[in-house]
């Protein structure tokens, strides 16, 4: 799933970035709140790690911006500010979730996923469709109880189909979802990415299916069969 960090720390942001990643995350970084408001005007993101310190605006400021416009994405708050009622500030101005500075990457990880598990953001700690099974903690997809070995953007992209499951997910979106704005994708990669996950579905046996819906996306069922493509 895609998180936005909007961090003007080169050195912090490239920690927070790495590990994200390493956790499965397609994660995009901007340095200030202009950069976040371009990012979020063009990119669908999951959870925002927000920085209230930014050279051009306080980052609770973007915060009460966005609730001003409807804009529901989940925010955690990300700041040397650790007192009570910092804490109290960022949480009643519309954050989601606060973590103080200096802070255990592996917190950081399990409170994005945390945000993501709430109403409308997941699904839960693991995810199922017909016979296969993802756990969204330790990143395992299992195909009747037998682990499955698929890469990191394979694991992203299976994630955000089971996420959708029963519902097309146009191409646009998926790439989005596997893809930073710095990743260098050619026009069929996400199709090359496509065909070798159902690859790795097939050779385990799963009568999971990923369909191909020409014009419109993909979809995710658990075998029992979609009309309209491969």
């Amino acid at each position: 799933m895609r998180v936005l960090l909007v961090e003007d720390d080169d050195r912090l942001s490239e920690g927070v970035v790495m590990g994200l990643t390493a956790a499965g995350f397609a994660v995009d970084r901007v340095e200030d709140g202009e950069g976040a408001e371009a990012a979020l005007a063009v990119t669908s993101f999951d959870v925002v790690v927000l920085d209230l310190g930014l050279p051009d605006v306080d980052g609770l400021e973007l915060v009460r911006r966005w609730r001003g416009r409807s804009i529901a994405v989940p925010v955690l708050i990300l700041t040397a500010r650790d007192g009570v009622q910092d804490r109290v500030a960022g949480l009643d101005g519309g954050a989601d979730d606060y973590l103080p500075k200096p802070f255990a990457m592996p917190e950081l990880v399990a409170r994005v996923r945390a945000l993501m598990r709430r109403p409308g953001g997941a699904l839960g700690l693991a995810i199922t469709c017909g016979d296969l099974t993802f756990d969204t903690v330790g990143r395992e997809t299992r195909v009747g109880g037998r682990l499955v070995a698929l890469g990191r953007r394979e694991t992203a992209l299976l994630e955000v189909l089971l996420r959708r499951q029963g519902r097309v997910v146009p191409k646009d979106s998926a790439e989005a979802a596997v893809y930073g704005f710095d990743d260098a994708a050619s026009a069929n990669t996400l199709e090359v990415l496509v065909h070798r996950l159902r690859k790795r579905l097939e050779g385990a046996g799963s009568a999971v299916r990923i369909h191909t819906l020409r014009g419109l996306g993909y979809l995710l069922d658990g075998g029992e069969g979609v009309d309209g493509g491969a």
